[in-house]
């Protein structure tokens, strides 16, 4: 899952086949071959400009702009207003805790008891990344150093909503933040275009135990939780999968606040060998493919009778889809089939295109593993497909996409809190550095750094530091 969102563009239904176009790593020169792995997670400037005015209408405008903007954009929860209101009536940014609960206790029993299990599983995963609370190390006597763990006051988890809205995405940003110690969590999602708010959203929410959710989309949304409003208290970071305009604003605020990653359009890439069962493979691509017109589905193969045969199980399966026409737009503007040299070669681009979601459908997939370097969440073997990592593994499915799985990693426990350095020092341990501290200060032309070791040890009449 990442900052690709469903419902961000309307390409035409089609049953024409889709052929993914096809290329040979042994006939690219450098430059080609590194250009198949360049892309970015970042938006257009036109997307930052426009972003950029929201953000500031909302940081000098408040809730009066926030809601001018939701009904503009979409996002507002105009069937929140309560029957009898006046005629213009504000909609409400805040869902009430009581609206919550009631949608918590109305969801049907077998998705209650999946969303459970979810929250089980991830809480299992995320529960093994909570830091100690303290660590030191002696680096020599009477010289102690350590860190200490301090969880976020307030953090924004941003759920994708709308035309789609993603209860999963939810879980993947609470439960973590719950598991990290977070003081309190504020939820933000837009309403749909008939001005509701999905039932089994609110409803996983009140499973939750959420007390703020905010009924806010896109960048004002993300204006509101950086710089607040008479509704919306500030947080300390933003996280979460979002669109173009979501990451644009992330990107905009970053400095007043933190945020977890930019997040472009998902990919997904395949790594199959003639091991691999190309309706397997076919199905994988098309599972990611399916989020949007722009989301990238990249097979990479040993042999070029592997990719003829998932072509074929593409040809076949894609007619069935219900959202066929995003996947005929993504799999004919972002698909690909990229045939290596070997399992070497294809080990090697795999780590220059550093994607996303990573399927490896080869003969030993696991022992693979130690070669993967640079991927968000890997899905070793025939029955890992990515969307079980999107739902029920346990794995976090907020994700690193644009290349910067090089860089980053997923949305951790480590994301809703921060370490602050200590040091623990006496007289004899500030004299073993004293001589290394004065050098090294005298050489940058930082003499103050040298006299506060130094007057630390001259002798002084009792008046002259007494208060």
């Amino acid at each position: 899952m990442s900052g690709s969102v469903a419902g961000a563009g309307r390409p035409s239904p089609t049953a024409a086949p889709i052929t993914l176009r096809r290329v040979f790593l042994r006939d690219l020169a450098p430059e080609q071959r590194s250009a198949l792995s360049r892309r970015s997670a970042g938006t257009g400037e036109d997307v930052r400009d426009a972003a950029r005015a929201i953000v500031r209408a909302v940081r000098y405008g408040g809730d009066g702009a926030l809601r001018e903007l939701g009904e503009r954009h979409g996002g507002a929860w105009t069937e929140g207003i309560p029957p009898g209101s006046p005629a213009g009536a504000q909609p409400p940014i805040r869902v009430p805790g009581d609206r919550l609960r009631a949608a918590a206790e109305a969801l049907e029993p077998g998705l209650r008891e999946a969303l459970q299990l979810m929250a089980r599983h991830i809480e299992a995963f995320h529960r093994v990344q909570v830091p100690p609370s303290e660590q030191w190390v002696d680096v020599a006597p009477g010289i102690r150093v350590g860190r200490v763990w301090r969880p976020l006051d307030r953090v924004g988890i941003y759920v994708p909503g709308g035309e789609a809205a993603y209860p999963s995405s939810l879980l993947m940003g609470v439960v973590p933040a719950r598991l990290a110690g977070v003081g309190a969590v504020a939820v933000a999602s837009p309403a749909g275009r008939d001005g509701s708010l999905s039932p089994v959203l609110l409803g996983a929410a009140g499973l939750l135990g959420v007390e703020e959710f905010y009924a806010m989309g896109g960048a004002q949304a993300i204006a509101a939780l950086a710089h607040g409003t008479a509704t919306v208290r500030a947080v300390d970071r933003i996280v979460g999968p979002g669109n173009a305009w979501v990451t644009a604003a992330k990107l905009e605020v970053l400095g007043d606040v933190a945020i977890d990653m930019p997040a472009g359009p998902s990919e997904v890439m395949v790594l199959a060998d003639g091991t691999a069962d190309p309706a397997h493979v076919a199905a994988d691509l098309l599972s990611q493919a399916e989020h949007g017109p722009d989301s990238a589905a990249v097979l990479v193969v040993t042999d070029e009778a592997i990719a003829d045969a998932v072509q074929a199980e593409v040809d076949r399966q894609l007619p069935l889809q219900p959202r066929l026409r995003y996947l005929a737009a993504s799999l004919g503007s972002a698909g690909l089939v990229v045939v290596a040299g070997g399992l070497d070669d294809a080990v090697a681009f795999v780590n220059e295109y550093a994607p996303e979601h990573l399927s490896v459908a080869v003969d030993g997939a696991v022992d693979l593993l130690p070669r993967i370097y640079h991927a968000g969440s890997v899905f070793l073997g025939a029955y890992a497909p990515e969307s079980a990592g999107d739902y029920a593994t346990g794995s976090n499915h907020v994700l690193p996409t644009g290349r910067l799985a090089r860089a980053y990693g997923p949305l951790s426990v480590e994301d809703f809190g921060h370490w602050m350095q200590a040091q623990v020092v006496d007289r004899d341990g500030l004299a073993s550095i004293a001589p290394a501290v004065a050098v090294v200060a005298e050489a940058e032309g930082l003499i103050a750094h040298r006299r506060a070791v130094e007057i630390r040890f001259e002798e002084r009449a009792p008046e002259e530091w007494a208060p």
